[in-house]
C-alpha cells in the first residue's frame, strides 16, 4: 500500500475540491482502490457535484441540522464549536474509491470534497492510501 497526506486550507471554506489532488495519486498506478482520510474530529470527505449551486445548498443543511449555537456540551472553541465535532457523524471521514487504469472511477458530475464547519482550524490534512487490484 502506498500513502501520502496532502494539505488542505479551508479557511472559511465549508466544501473544499480535491479531486485533482486525488486523482494526481492515482496516476500511473494501474487498477486499485484509493482511500482518502481526514485524521482530524471536526471534518469529513464525500462525493458531490461542485459548481452548481450544491455546495450552498449543503450549507443550508448543515445549518439547519446542526445551528452554530450554544446549545452543544462540548463547548470549548468558537460559539457553536461543539456542532463541528459532530459533522463526521453525517459526513464521514473517509471514502474508498475505485481506480481504473490509474484513474478515478466516478460519475460524470461526481467530485472528492472535505467538507469542514470548523473555523476555528484552517488548515487540514487528507491522507491517500492506494491498494493495488
Amino acid at each position: 500500500m502506498e500513502s501520502i497526506e496532502i494539505p488542505v486550507a479551508t479557511g472559511s471554506t465549508l466544501v473544499s475540491d480535491v479531486t485533482d489532488e486525488v486523482e494526481r495519486f492515482c496516476a500511473g498506478r494501474g487498477d486499485g482502490l484509493v482511500h482518502v482520510f481526514v485524521p482530524h474530529a471536526t471534518c469529513g470527505v464525500a462525493l458531490m457535484e461542485t459548481g452548481s449551486g450544491s455546495e450552498h445548498d449543503l450549507a443550508a443543511v448543515v445549518d439547519r441540522l446542526l445551528p452554530r449555537d450554544g446549545r452543544y456540551r462540548h463547548a470549548h472553541g468558537s460559539p457553536g464549536h461543539g456542532r463541528d465535532h459532530l459533522l463526521p457523524v453525517f459526513v464521514s471521514p473517509s471514502l474508498v474509491l475505485p481506480v481504473l487504469g490509474g484513474r478515478l472511477a466516478l460519475g460524470t458530475w461526481q467530485r472528492v470534497v472535505l467538507v469542514d464547519t470548523n473555523v476555528d482550524n484552517p488548515r487540514r490534512r487528507v491522507r491517500l492510501s492506494f491498494l493495488s487490484g
